[in-house]
């Protein structure tokens, strides 16, 4: 893959470190490059501890734009999983929905984190959210394990087995909560700075979902759907010249006046003067000539 790309170019340099800093698998998270493309990768996730995505394995594709890291990825799930709606770009403070609170400091580890912590999360109207049960979850949870993606294979052989030592895997979920934590803070911040309101939630009761992947009932239009166009703002009013009237302009002021009186006269006495001298002269030249 390096042959195909720049690696001078500061995007691919990044997301070949992030390719080979992911190359190891762990139990709660895995991702990588395709072999044709790193700047679209697929990831597998575990669905959090004590929630009803618990034994879920959830798997997903990151775009990532050529700007990378300076813009965001945009996440979108495969598996069926009751939280997020599949192949659609899901709205989250980490993803290419809200670029305004994007850090170029945060990695596709990050990303793969917040997902995990945001799974247990409330919708709040985000677009691509769904709003199931606990109990439709966690049938989804158990049927993701047999989930298959066409490139990638069974999704639950991509995350590394649970071994005896939790410690590494309750710091990782402990991780994932409070990143969901912040990045809901600062997605909030941001919606409140812009003043655009939140979309629906996208609803959906266990019928609709009777197989493994759940239709999810269409939604309207939201509101805040271009999220990435800044809003428009009105047009700035230009300052005004203050006015003058028509008499105003035409009438002079007495003190102008008689100044241009006095001007005129001054000139006309230097003009005068002037013929004065030259007739002097010609006089004097006549009288030396005879």
């Amino acid at each position: 893959m390096e042959s195909k790309y720049n690696v001078r170019n500061p995007s691919v340099k990044r997301l070949m470190r992030e390719a080979q800093e992911l190359h190891e698998p762990t139990e709660d998270y895995y991702a990588q490059p395709l072999d044709d493309n790193l700047f679209e990768w697929h990831f597998t996730v575990r669905g959090p501890d004590d929630s009803a995505f618990e034994g879920g394995v959830y798997h997903g594709r990151i775009l990532l734009p050529s700007q990378y890291p300076m813009k965001p990825p945009s996440i979108i799930m495969m598996t069926p999983n009751g939280r997020f709606e599949v192949n659609k770009k899901i709205c989250l403070s980490i993803s290419g929905h809200h670029p305004e609170s994007w850090r170029p400091s945060w990695s596709i580890r990050t990303a793969l984190m917040a997902i995990i912590g945001f799974l247990p999360t409330p919708a709040a109207g985000a677009i691509a959210s769904l709003e199931y049960n606990d109990d439709e979850r966690r049938r989804l949870a158990a049927g993701s394990r047999s989930w298959s993606c066409p490139q990638c294979g069974e999704a639950r052989l991509l995350l590394a087995a649970p071994g005896p030592d939790r410690n590494g895997h309750d710091q990782r979920q402990a991780e994932a909560r409070e990143l969901a934590g912040e990045f809901s803070f600062q997605g909030e911040k941001a919606k409140g700075a812009s003043g655009e309101p939140t979309a629906p939630a996208t609803t959906s009761s266990p019928a609709a979902a009777a197989g493994d992947a759940p239709a999810a009932a269409p939604t309207a239009a939201p509101a805040d759907a271009n999220t990435d166009q800044p809003a428009a703002q009105p047009a700035e009013r230009l300052p005004q010249p203050p006015e003058v009237t028509l008499a105003a302009a035409e009438e002079p002021s007495w003190a102008s006046s008689t100044l241009i009186v006095v001007l005129v006269a001054a000139i006309a006495a230097l003009l005068c003067r002037r013929l004065f001298l030259l007739d002097a002269e010609r006089l004097d030249g006549l009288s030396e000539s005879m």
